[in-house]
């Protein structure tokens, strides 16, 4: 859920003006009539934004490094990433205030709890590695000071919502994201991600476009003591053994859930699940959002 002022999609929702407000509480009213529970995820694009969807506003960045080899969506077409601006460390202060009200607004939405996104190459992830993090000082240089923007936020987060999760993606190199050690990467967080009232850590296994491998799982459940979810490329023959092994406590669908409003069911009975259709990918209107059938009954 984007934050004001910092659009890395054309049409992504918002969770930072009371008419958004007003909107999401008639979602949560609808999930929590039907028994279900729901969290809110909250994120800042970083340089993953650009001018064209935030009113000229140039983006923000650890260090002024722009995204390379991709284009972006924009009301004029598909342009390239422009060369973010690099924060000021005095400037991180507001960073963290704006999650923090953005989680105070999902709390007042009605959200049973709010993930922070920490992974795909957003701000927080562009912060944690070293690949977009070339400062110094406070927030730059080793993982320890790479990490301080992500520590603080949650501080910031956890006095706002009832429940908080963190999701993290130490492999991916979506967003032209890269880390020397992201196994090293992996290991310091986990250690260091206890007692900070996480009430769940959600953790990417892998890279989906295949360029940084490594076992970032094991290091990460060898040293956090919270719940541990994973999900990327999981069926559900995995997933219930890799529970039962212990390797994980849940294991999260993403694409299988999208293609299946009725996923729980169908892995239930181990009925054949309906094809998620790419093509319709961040794409406005219900094409491929809300029309994938369910089982027949």
């Amino acid at each position: 859920m984007a934050m004001e002022g910092n659009s890395a999609f054309a049409r992504e929702p918002g969770i930072h003006s009371q008419a958004q407000v007003e909107g999401w509480r008639q979602v949560t009213e609808a999930v929590h009539a039907a028994g279900g529970r729901i969290v809110l995820q909250i994120w800042h694009g970083g340089r993953a934004c650009h001018p064209l969807l935030n009113g000229g506003r140039v983006p923000v960045a650890p260090s002024a490094i722009a995204i390379s080899g991709d284009e972006v969506h924009t009301p004029e077409g598909k342009k390239p990433y422009t060369v973010p601006r690099a924060l000021a460390d005095d400037e991180l202060p507001q960073i963290v205030e704006g999650f923090r009200i953005a989680a105070r607004n999902a709390t007042a939405a009605g959200f049973d709890g709010v993930e922070v996104h920490g992974a795909n190459g957003y701000l927080i992830d562009q912060f944690l590695r070293d690949g977009t993090n070339h400062r110094q000082g406070p927030y730059g240089g080793p993982v320890e000071h790479r990490a301080r923007l992500l520590l603080e936020v949650l501080a910031a987060v956890r006095g706002e919502t009832p429940l908080m999760g963190l999701r993290l993606s130490p492999l991916n190199s979506y967003n032209d994201i890269r880390d020397s050690d992201p196994v090293g990467l992996a290991s310091w967080l986990g250690e260091h991600l206890n007692d900070r009232g996480l009430d769940y850590l959600h953790l990417m296994r892998g890279d989906f476009l295949g360029v940084q491998q490594g076992d970032v799982l094991t290091p990460m459940r060898e040293r956090f003591r919270g719940p541990l979810i994973a999900n990327m490329g999981y069926d559900a023959a995995e997933a219930n053994a890799a529970i039962a092994a212990g390797t994980v406590d849940a294991v999260a669908f993403g694409n299988a859930f999208l293609a299946n409003p009725d996923l729980p069911e169908r892995l239930r009975l181990g009925t054949p699940l309906n094809p998620a259709d790419p093509s319709t990918f961040y794409s406005p209107g219900p094409a491929g959002y809300t029309d994938y059938p369910f089982l027949s009954r």
